[in-house]
């Protein structure tokens, strides 16, 4: 077994196969991101029972592959299940048998339903006979360790973790699986003897943003650029129409779900509920807030608080990588090649704002560089209401220790270079931002750089420097 990364979501798993009492365990999280491989390479396909939904079946269909796995685990019954609850009992019985597979550390029988939102098709009663299936029986088996598992996150969250019928309080564990941070894609790249640069590897991440799939794509003999180019901008190549294919495989309606990031993605900074429904087409209400929590729980927005700002405003904003990529760059005819886009004066446009989304995404990082792990603090962003002398920061970190970072993130190829002008802008920032707001917190300038600093006289602005090289440590 080789897993890269995933140290918090094997030791829970660890946890489980050891508690001695039954495991009712959920794992979610965004398409293609890796949860069946982490399963089946944990447990190294060792299951007592195994079985997956199909995309777009019917019920019958769903119900019949359900069957194939139950013969191959050694089921005598020949026909197909009249229905979830006939499929459950029959599963039961397999499980009850005294030769049945078990995990071959802890004894337990364990049982993989891969894809379950694809399994609750319409009017089918699945999840009727899945709650009646673990309450009934499997919450009493001590070696019993169910898991399930899907990639429509919004599905898992609103009929398993958050239900208030059958499955309230049963689910022991859930585990969501996040993409890879920029260390666990150092390892990857290791291990699959792709020979990245620190810095390439941030390039890499602002494309296909630690999804493991997307990564295992690349071809070891080409650059970075060319992989790009192979894997997305080409017409024919793996990932060109998996933007198109993305929110259709995750969202059963996702008309308004496109909207919105159609409209986000027009505004990178973000846009505010009343601007949202202007800009996007979708009308206020229960369809765009669905829509959002859901885009939310997938991790492709995040919503969030701007400093000082009243008590129910709440802005959302695109942060996917690999979607914010495509939505810029597939939909315009113009761009047919990367190679020639690469260090075009767009290309440095474009790569100073997506390296900005790579810093929100690695926060935990920036915090354990500035000696901060273990103080509470939130996240915001900032705008200033002057329309003449006013600023805008992308990132705050409000401590709980009185202290206020004001970050900076910039990307350039060598070390970053504060002039004059610069060093007046960010004095500017500060003092905006203090008057504005009126905190009595001391302001640390921070400045997060591929390449570090140059130290000139300008320099000594900036308290605290966070490089490329920090953003992938995790201890």
């Amino acid at each position: 077994m080789h897993i890269v990364g995933r140290k918090v979501e094997q030791d829970k798993l660890e946890q489980c196969i050891l508690s001695g009492k039954p495991e009712f365990v959920v794992v979610y999280g965004r398409r293609r991101v890796g949860k069946t491989f982490l399963i089946k390479e944990y447990f190294n396909n060792n299951f007592s029972f195994y079985s997956t939904g199909l995309p777009d079946g019917k019920t019958r269909s769903q119900i019949k592959a359900f069957n194939e796995a139950l013969g191959e685990y050694g089921d005598a019954e020949k026909n197909i299940p009249k229905d979830w609850f006939e499929a459950f009992r029959r599963l039961r019985i397999i499980l009850e048998r005294v030769d049945v597979k078990r995990d071959a550390v802890s004894g337990r029988r364990v049982i993989f339903l891969d894809e379950v939102p694809w399994m609750d098709t319409p009017r089918s009663d699945f999840r009727v006979a899945l709650d009646y299936f673990w309450n009934s029986w499997g919450s009493s088996q001590k070696d019993f360790m169910l898991i399930v598992c899907g990639s429509a996150t919004s599905w898992i969250i609103n009929n398993i973790l958050f239900d208030t019928g059958g499955f309230y309080n049963r689910v022991t564990r859930q585990i969501h699986l996040a993409p890879f941070n920029l260390s666990e894609c150092e390892e990857f790249f290791r291990n699959n003897s792709i020979s990245f640069t620190r810095k390439q590897i941030i390039d890499s991440y602002m494309v296909f943003g630690g999804i493991p799939y997307y990564l295992n794509l690349l071809d070891k003999r080409l650059s970075l650029v060319q992989n790009i180019d192979n894997l997305v901008i080409n017409s024919q190549g793996q990932l060109h129409y998996e933007y198109d294919h993305l929110f259709s495989s995750l969202f059963k309606n996702a008309g308004n779900h496109i909207k919105i990031i159609s409209a986000l993605a027009e505004k990178r900074k973000g846009m505010e509920r009343t601007e949202l429904v202007k800009e996007s087409g979708v009308s206020d209400g229960e369809g765009l807030t669905k829509a959002l929590r859901e885009l939310e729980q997938c991790g492709f927005i995040r919503k969030y608080k701007r400093y000082s700002y009243e008590k129910n405003g709440a802005f959302f904003q695109l942060i996917d990588p690999f979607v914010m990529f495509s939505v810029a760059f597939l939909k315009d005819i113009s761009i047919d090649s990367w190679q020639k886009f690469y260090k075009s004066a767009s290309y440095y446009s474009w790569r100073g704002n997506a390296f900005e989304v790579v810093c929100l995404h690695h926060i935990p990082q920036i915090k354990n560089r500035l000696g901060i792990s273990g103080i509470i603090s939130t996240e915001y962003s900032w705008k200033s209401k002057k329309n003449k002398g006013g600023a805008q920061i992308d990132l705050l970190i409000d401590r709980k220790d009185d202290i206020i970072n004001l970050c900076e993130a910039k990307y350039t190829d060598n070390e970053f270079v504060i002039d004059s002008e610069y060093q007046d802008e960010l004095i500017n920032k500060a003092e905006v931002f203090r008057e504005e707001t009126g905190t009595d917190k001391a302001i640390h300038i921070t400045l997060i750089t591929v390449k570090g600093l140059k130290r000139n006289e300008y320099s000594d602005v900036v308290q605290n420097i966070i490089t490329g090289d920090d953003l992938f440590n995790n201890n």
